[in-house]
């Protein structure tokens, strides 16, 4: 795969593809330490990577986390989460196991919803206007 700036090629395509996403902690626990989302980043990344995708940019606070990430159309974006919540959830409960005090009923990290938003790109005004001003097949 050959990559020109944010424009990536696959086999059969050319893409352009970012998401925001925005993965709460359950019940809104504020647990993360600055050395915790260090660790979270470097988790983050190596699912990402495994995915064949990248993680651009990372940042959070004590209930949540920020993820922009950059995927090929190949990856179904719920199943990139349900990775990077699942593998982060389990080894961050691992690795620091003074997070678990604040999830003796769930046993798990994070919410079970999350945000998923599409990033980049033109205004959908100007796409619409793109695309009305197409020439029809007569």
């Amino acid at each position: 795969m050959a990559e020109y700036g944010d424009v990536r090629t696959g086999r059969h395509c050319i893409f352009v593809l970012h998401a925001h996403l925005v993965f709460v902690t359950k019940f809104r626990h504020r647990v993360f330490t600055g050395s915790h989302l260090e660790r979270m980043e470097e988790i983050m990344r190596d699912v990402c990577a495994d995915f064949e995708t990248e993680l651009r940019e990372f940042d959070g606070e004590s209930n949540h986390v920020h993820l922009l990430v950059n995927f090929p159309p190949k990856i179904a974006l719920s199943k990139l989460v349900n990775s990077l919540k699942g593998v982060s959830s389990r080894r961050m409960r691992q690795e620091f196991p003074e997070l678990a005090r604040h999830y003796y009923r769930a046993n798990k990290l994070w919410s079970g919803s999350y945000f998923a938003g599409s990033v980049g790109g033109a205004p959908l005004s100007v796409l619409r206007q793109y695309i009305e001003q197409q020439n029809r097949p007569s």
